[in-house]
């Protein structure tokens, strides 16, 4: 049985996504994916982008409706197939989410010169409390090998955090080089 998404300060974006936005190309469209209340979407609507939010919580993306510069769509990313065949994004945010099947279609989905930001949680963090399943956790350097010869890698971490609770966490930002 797979562990709930754990949900941390669901109205303040990360500071990582935040860090590293500026690595998507102006207006381009970002994907956010497990999006639940819509922290990064709203975060990146505010700042010209039209955003594409996913998440299998129809209950947590209802406060997204009607939100300028959104489009929601409630699927099961696990479960169900990938809903954006065939499309890209100027950039990807994940952040607090790992369905390893899920990264083939993360990286199709890349537009050349785009973003990926992700954060989430790795091994080790059983330590500290939720999620602690290994299906969960990045292993060592699991982040850097998934983009390895595909992406151009801007920053890694990964390490231990205190806020907005202590955690071991792997942090990714890399660009899908422009053909």
């Amino acid at each position: 049985m797979a562990e709930a998404p754990v949900r941390l300060h669901s109205n303040i974006p990360s500071a990582w996504v935040c860090r590293w936005a500026e690595q998507v190309p102006a207006g381009g469209r970002v994907l956010d994916v497990a999006a639940g209340s819509g922290r990064h979407a709203r975060w990146f609507a505010a700042r010209g982008h039209p955003v594409d939010a996913v998440d299998r919580d129809a209950a947590a993306l209802a406060g997204l409706a009607g939100t300028p510069g959104v489009t929601v769509r409630c699927a099961d990313l696990e479960s169900g197939p990938w809903p954006y065949a065939g499309r890209s994004f100027a950039g990807i945010v994940v952040a607090n989410y790992l369905h390893r099947p899920l990264f083939p279609h993360l990286l199709a989905a890349l537009a050349p010169g785009g973003a990926l930001i992700y954060e989430t949680f790795a091994a080790g963090n059983e330590k500290y409390g939720r999620p602690g399943n290994p299906d969960f956790l990045l292993e060592h350097g699991e982040l850097l090998e998934l983009v390895r010869g595909r992406l151009r890698v801007i920053a890694y971490e990964d390490l231990f955090v205190a806020e907005p609770r202590p955690a071991l966490v792997q942090r990714l930002c890399a660009v899908n080089p422009a053909s």
